[in-house]
């Protein structure tokens, strides 16, 4: 056996060494996803104020408000069809949804960066060629020319002994699936903002019209007292007084057109439509039904599972992220080992010249030993950086669980006042049936008019206010609970016109179409895939 092959075999032997070595340590501490013990049991105050009876509903009237209690598709409660496509449209064309779905995109390749880590980092191919011609100019010495050419290729690969580079994909892993449960928490937000700027638009109409009625009322008061004031019978002041309610009235009428406006721009831009008129608002004879729903569908929302808010899980994968950076940092205690190797060839034409290959192949390391405390400190850093994040995550549910409490309270409440608001409504009807019956006869002076249409005018307001609280209470129950989000493939986190367009500006291959895989919980899936 020649020396060259030995050689060789030994330096085989020795790179599989190493390769073997470089798989065999991870240092770190392993990824464990915060734990929320309390959550396990926890359930809203008022949801322990149901009637035994309540809570012991048949089978069939269970399962029936399960699905009424349904959170991924929460606004169908609401059975309106207007708002499920307006909705729609947000999926698909609203601006905040796309950037949230390109840090997706972003992500991947963040993600595909650091998976290179593992294969060589030096990949470097180099070459040369040059034509020489010397001319003699005088004695016997002959012209002469040649050609000199030569090649190589270097290969640099620092092999990953600690599990630095494994780290690292890891966090890249974990920012991956935190970008896509963000794209997710931006349709909560969304899918919430855009239903309560639906119904906000609707309260606006009707407190127009309810102005309006009032307006015609109070009308028929000021011609009323204006034809008792010519002819004698009455006082200028109860002319004056009409008429002030009368214009008061009027006047508030601008100001909700203004909102009316704002509201519709609003949700224009949710819909990445130009601010104007939005066809499917159009409703000039305002036809509109409120929805009605029962407070006692909401008693089986899964509270415990508040963890499931996409913000939530954001939070734990970037938890996770964070802890794979520790071991990022732990690695730097020791050498980096790295493999070199150089292949080379260089040639010329001239005479007696032979061409010449070369080979060189060998480890390297390098280790900052006297650092002077540098990684140790960068080491706490990630830690503490580490600690903040869960501290973070157990806040974050926390506030949750604060807001879910708070919504399912209110929405008890305004069930318990809407029956009360609509007994002091009818009455304020009666009351003004009587004011204008006894003022005609003379038996009471106009002012007890004017009360009772400002207490009707304001009793129709609070009747409004009530069904639009009820609303936003329901809307806030489940925002609060992370409801309404769905698991968007590649395709459809951008639209076909974006995406030809970043085709043909960048070479992207498949990632703007690969499939988005987003687990359910961070406990089902690891971040070392």
């Amino acid at each position: 056996m020649t020396h060259s092959v030995i050689r060789f075999f030994y330096n085989t032997v020795l790179v599989l060494g190493l390769l073997a070595l470089s798989a065999c340590t991870i240092v770190g501490p392993e990824y464990e996803e915060p734990q929320v013990d309390w959550l396990q049991n926890w359930q809203p105050e008022v949801y322990k104020e149901l009637s035994a009876h309540e809570k012991l509903l048949d089978k069939k009237k269970h399962l029936a408000t399960k699905k009424n209690a349904d959170t991924q598709f929460w606004w169908y409660i609401f059975n309106d069809a207007i708002l499920n496509k307006l909705i729609e449209q947000v999926r698909q064309e609203n601006h905040s949804l796309r950037i949230a779905g390109l840090r997706i995109f972003e992500s991947r390749a963040l993600l595909g960066i650091a998976d290179s880590s593992l294969y060589p980092q030096l990949q470097q191919l180099s070459g040369s060629a040059a034509y020489v011609n010397n001319q003699s100019y005088g004695g016997n010495s002959p012209n002469q020319s040649f050609s000199n050419y030569q090649t190589g290729f270097n290969l640099g690969w620092e092999l990953d002994f600690w599990g630095r580079f494994q780290r690292g994909i890891e966090s890249a892993n974990a920012a991956f699936f935190a970008s896509v449960s963000n794209q997710q928490d931006v349709q909560v937000l969304l899918y919430a903002q855009l239903t309560n700027a639906y119904f906000s638009y609707r309260s606006t109409q009707f407190r127009i019209k309810i102005a309006h009625e009032n307006a015609e009322v109070q009308k028929r008061s000021y011609e009323i007292t204006t034809n008792l004031f010519t002819s004698g019978e009455r006082s200028e002041l109860d002319l004056q007084q009409a008429k002030t309610q009368y214009m008061a009235t009027l006047s508030t009428i601008p100001e909700l057109e203004i909102a009316l406006v704002q509201t519709r721009n609003a949700i224009a831009v949710l819909l990445g439509r130009q601010p104007g008129a939005i066809a499917e608002l159009e409703d000039k004879k305002l036809n509109y039904k409120w929805p009605v729903i029962s407070v006692k569908n909401f008693q089986y929302l899964p509270a415990n599972l508040l963890t499931r808010r996409p913000d939530i899980r954001t939070a734990a994968w970037q938890v996770a992220a964070q802890s794979a950076q520790i071991g990022v940092a732990e690695a730097e205690y020791y050498p980096a080992i790295s493999l070199f190797g150089t292949l080379g060839w260089s040639g010329s034409n001239l005479s007696g010249s032979s061409d010449i290959g070369n080979f060189i192949i060998g480890p390297s390391f390098t280790w900052n030993i006297l650092d002077y405390n540098r990684i140790e400190n960068n080491v706490r850093i990630q830690d503490s950086r580490l600690q903040q994040l869960i501290e973070q995550y157990q806040s974050m549910v926390l506030q949750a669980a604060k807001e879910v409490d708070d919504a399912a309270y209110s929405l008890l409440k305004f069930d318990e006042q809407k029956v009360l608001v609509d007994k002091s409504f009818k009455a304020s009807q009666r009351s003004l049936v009587l004011a204008n019956t006894l003022y005609r006869e003379g038996y009471s002076g106009f002012q007890r008019v004017l009360d009772a249409q400002r207490a009707m005018f304001s009793q129709a307001e609070r009747q409004l206010q009530n069904k639009s609280s009820t609303i936003a209470a329901i809307i806030s129950l489940y925002k609060s609970m992370g409801g309404g989000w769905l698991t968007m493939s590649g395709d459809q986190l951008i639209s076909t016109e974006v995406r030809k367009t970043m085709q043909q500006r960048t070479d992207w291959g498949d990632l703007l179409t690969a499939p988005v895989y987003s687990p359910k919980t961070n406990s089902e899936a690891s971040v070392h895939e």
